[in-house]
């Protein structure tokens, strides 16, 4: 087999369930130390000790490693691991990845993690082009949920401004229903206005009518050769 991966394992927080190894050595007692040192949450870390890439894979609560030489792909590695993780969840996380606590898996996943070894080894090139393939559909589907999240908001923010045009309308609405009462309001009251002028104008022309014509026999003093009313004519 083609030198690269010489160890791998399969872990449960500081717990390893399976493992394999290619050759001897010390790889488990690193891999150990650098497994009990990862931060938390899913992510992808990189160790370098003694020519070797420690690369680790964390999801879910369970690591995977894959120990290679210095100058074996990255790439490589990581697509190793996802292999693993993949084979790994469809075997046991359906139901029986709660017992891998308590009960070892090494007699039945090691084996596996040889098989999987064997075939990167014997597959780099596909392995590559698998792994870039992934990498581009990782890099569309980012895209995509991107334009989403910004069409989303694009929406949002046209429901809000629908809304506020709404609300201007209501507004416009009211402000024009508002304005019809004042301008009723604002023509009675002239109205009224008018009309008591034009009372006031009749009352103030029959009080003179009544001061100029008395007995509605109208009379002038005023003018020469007329006789005043109720005066008997000289003789």
């Amino acid at each position: 087999m083609e030198e690269g991966l010489i160890y791998s394992f399969v872990s449960r927080g500081t717990t390893v369930l399976a493992e394999y190894a290619s050759v001897s050595g010390n790889s488990n007692r690193i891999a150990a130390q650098c497994l009990a040192k990862l931060p938390g949450g899913n992510n992808k870390h990189t160790y370098v000790c003694d020519r070797h890439t420690f690369n680790f894979l964390v999801e879910d609560g369970f690591t995977f490693l894959a120990v290679a030489d210095e100058d074996f792909s990255r790439q490589i590695a990581f697509a190793f691991l996802d292999r693993v993780k993949n084979d790994f969840q469809h075997r046991y996380q359906g139901g029986r990845a709660d017992l891998a606590v308590t009960y070892s898996l090494n007699a039945e996943f090691g084996p596996r993690l040889k098989e999987h070894m064997d075939f990167v080894a014997a597959n780099p090139e596909e392995i590559k082009k698998m792994s870039k393939i992934k990498s581009q559909v990782a890099e569309v589907k980012e895209i995509m949920m991107v334009n989403i999240e910004k069409l989303l908001d694009r929406n949002e923010r046209i429901d809000l401004l629908v809304g506020k045009t709404d609300d201007l309308h209501s507004n416009a609405h009211v402000f024009e229903k508002q304005g019809n009462q004042i301008r009723r309001r604002a023509w009675c009251a002239h109205f009224k206005l008018k009309l008591l002028v034009l009372v006031l104008i009749i009352i103030v022309a029959f009080i003179i009518y009544l001061s100029i014509c008395r007995d509605f026999i109208c009379h002038n003093p005023g003018m020469p050769g007329t006789t005043p009313a109720n005066v008997p004519p000289a003789e």
